[in-house]
């Protein structure tokens, strides 16, 4: 029997899923595969929340494609032999798939497509996890943009409503290959263990998006969406927030949905963001790179509550609310000189909603060094910062008990004595 195959990765969803639509109009009977690629998986902890929430959400698809007498078939390995296995196994005329633009997939993509050709198999990819992709939203000369804020506003002036947020949802599932005993693994199959962290359901009611604005910048509310894995791994389509989003009086939560997407085209734009400063001369900076301070940051003991909170909160949930971010990123590249790569490198290991163009984008706005980042003499002073943000440190003792005690470690580092280190070491930099 010849069929198509239809591969989902980062869109783990059935309904307004742009590829998986396109794959059921098509002709032939579709199967749908998934993969955990062994590549990834070997940077990974063993009870990493991120694989249990990604093995759930598969496995919730798999269960409702059985009640239409399909299923989905699970690997894992890497997805170049797998592909060389399911060519063996069926006569394939398709596969069909939804776009990732991080280096990493576009060279695995690379390949598997380069494998299907040799056998007259096609290769088709759909746009699916953002409104505007690649070189879409570029200045007149067709150059990208740098700044942010021009860019949201060409970005608001293309965007058209009834063309980009049309919901794709075709569910004739007699299109589908009627198999409900398809290849499964389990996570002890692919070495891994069920996490005790779980990832939070998102709330985008319309309470929440009328008080975004006023209220986001607290993290002793519970004001954010916490969207953000949901987005990363596609259980929502970024149609339905974008929808959401424009219902809502204030654009504020439109705009941070901007942001993700201005952050996806330089990654998509300069892939060398990911090692280098996108400001070179940034990449002069002689950083101290001291490991125990790092160790201390690492662990929330810095002796700066809001830095600390915020680490602790991260080591402890996968998450940390984004005002914090911004606090402890600078406070690891202003006052401990730390290179950003090494907070990247740990943000990557423990954020939920870890996603490489966004998390890139923003160690490196904290450092001074990427797009449209906050300028090297633009220092978070982590005390007015509680003072602004927490003023009764209701965040701060939640995540820190020892707060008051003698057993809080004083500060690692004196702040005035670290902004004018830093501004020396930034200057010297960027004036050779």
């Amino acid at each position: 029997m010849e069929i198509n195959i239809f591969w989902f990765r980062r869109d783990l969803r059935l309904d307004d899923n742009v590829g998986f639509t396109n794959a059921l109009k098509g002709t032939y009977p579709v199967l749908p595969v998934f993969i955990f690629d062994n590549e990834i998986l070997t940077e990974l902890t063993k009870d990493d929340a991120r694989v249990t929430f990604i093995f759930e959400s598969v496995q919730k698809m798999r269960k409702e494609l059985q009640e239409h007498q399909s299923s989905i078939a699970v690997y894992f390995g890497k997805p170049i032999e797998i592909f060389r296995q399911l060519t063996s196994e069926y006569t394939l005329k398709n596969v069909i798939t939804n776009r990732d633009y991080e280096p990493y997939a576009k060279q695995r993509d690379k390949e598997v497509k380069e494998l299907l050709a040799k056998k007259d198999i096609g290769f088709y990819t759909y746009k699916d996890q953002v409104i505007f992709e690649k070189d879409e939203v570029v200045k007149d000369n067709g150059e990208p943009y740098v700044v942010y804020t021009p860019y949201m506003k060409k970005w608001k002036e293309k965007f058209d409503e009834s063309k980009h947020l049309e919901k794709v949802s075709y569910r004739q599932w007699q299109n589908l290959i009627q198999n409900t005993r398809l290849p499964n693994v389990t996570l002890r199959d692919i070495g891994f263990e069920r996490s005790k962290i779980k990832v939070p359901d998102f709330d985008i009611s319309a309470d929440l998006l009328a008080s975004y604005k006023q209220h986001r910048n607290f993290p002793s509310e519970d004001a954010t969406s916490r969207i953000g894995p949901h987005l990363r791994f596609g259980t929502v389509s970024i149609r339905e927030l974008v929808t959401l989003a424009l219902k809502a009086t204030d654009k504020t939560y439109l705009n941070e949905l901007i942001w993700r997407e201005f952050f996806m085209q330089i990654l998509w734009h300069f892939p060398k963001t990911t090692h280098n400063a996108f400001k070179e001369k940034y990449d002069r900076i002689q950083w101290r790179n001291n490991k125990e301070e790092f160790k201390a940051w690492k662990n929330g003991k810095t002796g700066y509550p809001m830095v600390d909170a915020g680490m602790r909160q991260l080591n402890d949930t996968g998450y940390m609310h984004n005002r914090v971010r911004m606090v402890v990123a600078g406070f690891l590249c202003k006052h401990l000189l730390i290179d950003w790569r090494w907070g990247e490198a740990y943000f990557a290991e423990k954020l939920l909603d870890y996603e490489l163009a966004s998390n890139v984008g923003n160690w490196q706005w904290a450092a001074g060094s990427g797009v449209d980042a906050a300028p090297y003499f633009r220092i978070f002073n982590p005390i007015t910062q509680l003072k602004k943000f927490d003023k009764d440190n209701e965040y701060v003792k939640k995540w820190i008990s020892e707060l008051n005690a003698s057993n809080y470690p004083q500060p690692i580092v004196d702040h005035k004595e670290a902004r004018e280190r830093a501004l020396k070491v930034y200057k010297r930099a960027v004036s050779e």
